[in-house]
């Protein structure tokens, strides 16, 4: 049984808490998040601890799951996070203007991706992209939509690729 619940949250100087009811708001230099938490879940602050704790016996999993929510949310607020993208392959190019990345991977048009709001996308390389934002999920999901317009290959390694991500690569057919 998972005991994440029990690790209570510490909340850094210069970051907010508001408890109103079952909605948690998270306020910090980095921007402002919200999340609506399960009923079965109890939320207490002390000073600048946050604790977690079930009210039903079958609902620890979920108070372990809100913990590490609220986490990140800490987290996203005060540091932020952030995603490294690498493409591989000739003539692999990518290009911010404003608030879109340009990507040319290989196809015979230019792939253009609209960051959504709350997320900045910065190429400071031609073969580096990266991702950053306040919302943890949203910053891996941006991330993940941009790979999936061509995934790394496992014959030659070609394609964008997380920058930790190693890719398997297969050996080519003999003769």
């Amino acid at each position: 049984m998972s005991r994440v619940a029990n690790s209570p949250v510490q909340v850094p100087s210069g970051v907010e808490i508001t408890l109103a009811g079952q909605t948690v708001k998270v306020k910090g230099s980095k921007g402002e998040l919200s999340h609506e938490v399960h009923p079965a879940v109890e939320l207490s602050q002390e000073d600048s601890v946050l604790k977690f704790a079930a009210r039903t016996a079958d609902a620890n999993a979920l108070a372990g799951t809100t913990r590490a929510l609220v986490n990140n949310m800490v987290t996203g607020v005060s540091q932020g996070f952030e995603k490294k993208l690498t493409l591989i392959g000739v003539g692999y190019r990518a290009q911010t203007q404003g608030k879109t990345l340009n990507l040319s991977l290989g196809f015979s048009h230019p792939v253009s991706y609209e960051a959504p709001e709350g997320i900045t996308i910065e190429a400071p390389s031609q073969t580096e992209v990266i991702v950053k934002g306040v919302d943890k999920q949203q910053v891996g999901q941006v991330a993940a939509n941009i790979r999936a317009y061509r995934p790394p290959e496992p014959y030659k390694g070609k394609g964008v690729r997380y920058a930790d991500e190693h890719v398997v690569r297969k050996e080519a057919k003999k003769k």
